[in-house]
């Protein structure tokens, strides 16, 4: 108990009140709103911090509320109350953990929902099948910590596995919780497409783009390309097999997007055209960041020397090259125990 009841300065509560205190007045001057990007910034940051109080708030009284339950069960010869009392403090200790990995979220865009994209890369059929390896570990991820998501796009492989694929994660610091992902993943197995049983290196990429509903982007509908098709086979569950997919090419920037998991070609075509938006806001976002730096931002190549973790099957090692944490349980991994991954990630950054 000891542990739970001295907890609150991790979280650093009177300096967040007075940044708090801070962003309020500074959110309550009209002239903030000659600026809407940073108005939006500053409020989102302020709702960020007024969660973290909120949460904490409750955290504390339940822990006051065990400290008492705690003493009393030590006069009292109740094994079974004495373990229930030990089981609601595991589980608020479990919560804790996981405020202290939501105060790591101090980013721009780490409220934000996100767009979650796969790709593969060098290594042909080999990395298509590690890049549908990949979709089955994060959404077994994802479905182990009831974090919703949605695929909305799978594009299949010329032989084995997918190509690439896109998933939309709706649940607000759904980017931050989940930018520890973004990179290259970088595979070494037997291959099970080798007759000779050799070794083989495969690369998949991972990106995510933050999702602001209320970003505004203007689209010329005559900017854009679209054009419909049947549905693949490969993303199983996830795809209506129909002739209601639907491909988006906005012209100008040459940003594909395709969605082919809805009911109909409308609603198709409606998920594309807000996925389109999202990654157009992004784009533009970068443009200017690479006009601010006088450098354009350059994208690093799937392949070697570029990859944030290494999974090596034979030698039974999940090694993530930033942290240097890892696991020689790597069924596991691929069955979507990467919450190791993500928190030793977390924690790692400067705060």
């Amino acid at each position: 108990m000891s542990v739970l009841i001295g907890s609150g300065g991790i979280f650093d509560l009177d300096v967040r009140a007075e940044e708090l205190a801070v962003l309020e007045k500074q959110t309550s001057d009209p002239e903030l709103w000659n600026d809407a990007s940073k108005a939006q910034s500053l409020l989102k940051r302020a709702a960020s911090i007024r969660d973290l109080i909120s949460n904490w708030e409750s955290v504390s009284k339940q822990c006051d509320d065990l400290s008492e339950l705690y003493e009393l069960s030590k006069s009292e010869d109740d094994n079974e109350f004495s373990a229930g009392i030990e089981k609601d403090i595991s589980a608020l200790d479990a919560k804790l953990s996981e405020m202290e990995l939501r105060k790591m979220l101090k980013g721009p865009d780490d409220a934000a929902p996100a767009l979650f994209s796969i790709n593969s890369g060098a290594g042909g059929t080999e990395s298509q099948d590690w890049t549908q390896m990949l979709l089955r570990m994060y959404s077994m991820y994802f479905e182990q910590e009831k974090i919703p998501f949605k695929v909305l796009d799978v594009q299949e492989g010329d032989t084995a596995g997918i190509k690439g694929c896109t998933l939309e994660l709706p649940e607000p610091y759904s980017y931050g919780m989940l930018r520890s992902e973004i990179g290259v993943h970088r595979l070494v197995r037997i291959s099970p497409f080798d007759a000779n049983a050799r070794r083989h290196t495969s690369f998949a990429a991972v990106y995510m783009t933050p999702i602001y509903e209320d970003a505004e982007v203007e689209i010329n509908p005559v900017d854009l390309r679209v054009d419909t098709y049947r549905s693949s086979g490969a993303g199983g569950q996830y795809v209506n097999k129909t002739d209601s997919a639907v491909r988006i090419t906005h012209m100008p920037t040459n940003i594909v997007v395709s969605c082919q998991t809805e009911r109909s070609q409308i609603q198709n075509r409606e998920t594309a055209m807000k996925m389109l938006k999202v990654l157009l806001v992004q784009h533009y976002k970068d443009e200017e960041e690479a006009k601010r730096n006088e450098r354009a931002a350059e994208k690093r190549k799937i392949e070697w020397g570029s990859q944030i973790r290494s999974y090596v099957l034979d030698d039974r090692r999940v090694k993530d090259t930033r942290t240097g944490h890892e696991t020689s349980n790597t069924e596991a991994v691929l069955n979507g125990d990467i919450k190791q991954f993500v928190k030793a990630y977390l924690l790692a950054e400067p705060q």
